[in-house]
Formats: structure tokens, C-alpha cells, sequence
């Protein structure tokens, strides 16, 4: 099956910085869009940022100017680089990805997928 495996969250003060990567595995065809969400204490799951396999990217109003988000299509990850860091950037970090795997011996199939998320605090 297909997992999306994501690591570098952690605790850090204002104004610092932090990289999630997100790595994708299991039998893959192809890794459409991929993106970043925030869920915060309290508070609705919301896109921080997205890129599709062609590069192009979006951003929550929110981050634009201090994250980036990049991905690696032969090693099926994304990164997200987070600048600046400020304490309402605190929440769980959720990777998510469009994935063509292979469903059975011979089918192919295509859903999204979320990972287990990790835990990023801005202290103030």
C-alpha cells in the first residue's frame, strides 16, 4: 500500500525555523499534487501550502514570504521550509498527496492520502 511519512517537526522559538519532509512509498506510479495543512488547538485543518509535479505552487495568505515548498519526483517527497516561525504557526503538520499506486496485481488506483502528521510549536 502507500504511506506518506513526514519528520522534522519540533519545538522552537520565534523566529526560527524548521524543514518537514514528507516521503511518499509503497508501490507508486505517480505523485500528482502534494501539499502542506496546519491544524491547529481548536481549529479547522487549512492548506498551507501545495505544489503539483510540474512545480507550481500556492500558499496560505498567512505563510507567504517566509515558507517554501519544494519537492524531490525521483525520491516521491515534499519539503516544507518554514522561515520566521511565529507562535500562531503552532499545530500538526499534515502531509497530503494525489497517488497512482498499484491496487491489486494488476489495477491501478488513484485517491489521496494524508500522513500521520507531526507536531510543530513556536514558543513566544
Amino acid at each position: 500500500q502507500v504511506q506518506l511519512v513526514e519528520s522534522g517537526g519540533g519545538l522552537v522559538r520565534a523566529g526560527g525555523s524548521l524543514r518537514l519532509s514528507c516521503a511518499v512509498s509503497g508501490s507508486i506510479f505517480r505523485v500528482a499534487y502534494m501539499g502542506w495543512f496546519r491544524q491547529a488547538p481548536g481549529k479547522r485543518r487549512e492548506l498551507v501550502a501545495g505544489i503539483t509535479s510540474g512545480g507550481s505552487t500556492n500558499y496560505a495568505d498567512s505563510v507567504k514570504g517566509r515558507f517554501s515548498i519544494s519537492r524531490d519526483n525521483a525520491k516521491n517527497t515534499v519539503y516544507l521550509q518554514m522561515l520566521s516561525l511565529k507562535p500562531e504557526d503552532t499545530g500538526v503538520f499534515y502531509c497530503n498527496a494525489d497517488v497512482s499506486y498499484l491496487s491489486g496485481s494488476v489495477d491501478r488506483s488513484t485517491r489521496n492520502f494524508w500522513g500521520q502528521g507531526t507536531q510543530v510549536t513556536v514558543s513566544s
